[in-house]
């Protein structure tokens, strides 16, 4: 109680206040970063075995304990960066893209063109219930997915993404993947999601796209063969039975680096299609 009378004391120098509100603000940070992830659900639990371990070694002479949490913390230290390494990589990556002079630049009317082609190819998949996953790339290059596929570097049109994404033909399983405006490359195989507290129902197309979301400012397009139901995933969050002008909306913030993509504040809805 003392230590605590002791700080709140001192918080009227504008400098400890000032430290106060940076530590609020890196776990505030931490805490939106995590959001929407399993490591959400870790970093409570830090949180919480923290805050006991600080309550008991401050109350009680424990001279063994206190001695094996001072022992076992440079661990603890090298530990974490391990267990949150997906997150941290999405931070470091965010903080590359927010700088102005990596920002993605886009002619407007060429992306008005492929946005209006990307939502009357996803509406005419939808009607056939032929299954497709259309990526569009960010800042974060997808080299590494586009060398695995087959290359195209073709012109976007309608004509061409309803030829790939035919039933049995031979790119219908994989990803195309979008870059600057052309399609880079088709049959893509991506990254499968991890998490196990989505829809049970959703099929590996929509895992793929959640996957190369988490690992990327990429955004995904899912079109589903069962239900012809169209989703969009960004950020590890995915929104599912979009109408073609919400779709068209998402898209078209997308190519504006002004903007946020709806997507980007919605959570995976637990419903199955």
């Amino acid at each position: 109680m003392s230590d605590t009378l002791s700080i709140l004391s001192r918080l009227t120098d504008w400098q400890n206040m000032l430290d106060v509100g940076l530590v609020t603000l890196v776990f505030f940070f931490l805490l939106r970063l995590f959001r929407g992830t399993q490591a959400v659900q870790l970093l409570r639990g830090l949180l919480v075995i923290g805050l006991v371990i600080v309550v008991i070694t401050r109350t009680v002479e424990l001279t063994a304990f206190s001695w094996l949490i001072s022992s076992s913390s440079i661990a603890i230290f090298v530990a974490i960066p391990v267990i949150f390494q997906p997150e941290l990589r999405r931070a470091l990556e965010r903080v590359g893209r927010g700088l102005p002079f990596l920002t993605r630049r886009s002619d407007g009317a060429t992306t008005q063109e492929v946005v209006s082609v990307i939502v009357r190819t996803c509406t005419q998949l939808a009607d056939n219930r032929h299954g497709a996953l259309i990526i569009l790339e960010g800042a974060t290059g997808l080299g590494e997915y586009i060398d695995r596929g087959v290359g195209v570097d073709g012109e976007v049109t309608a004509e061409m993404l309803q030829t790939i994404f035919f039933p049995n033909t031979a790119l219908h399983d994989g990803a195309v993947i979008i870059r600057d405006s052309r399609i880079a490359a088709a049959g893509c195989v991506l990254p499968l999601t991890s998490r196990d507290t989505l829809d049970s129902q959703l099929g590996t197309r929509h895992r793929a796209a959640i996957g190369v979301t988490e690992q990327s400012d990429a955004l995904s397009i899912v079109v589903s063969e069962e239900t012809g139901a169209i989703s969009v995933a960004r950020n590890g969050r995915i929104v599912r039975r979009l109408d073609d002008n919400r779709l068209r909306r998402i898209l078209t913030d997308f190519y504006d680096p002004r903007n946020q993509p709806d997507v980007d504040a919605v959570e995976p809805l637990p419903n199955a299609e």
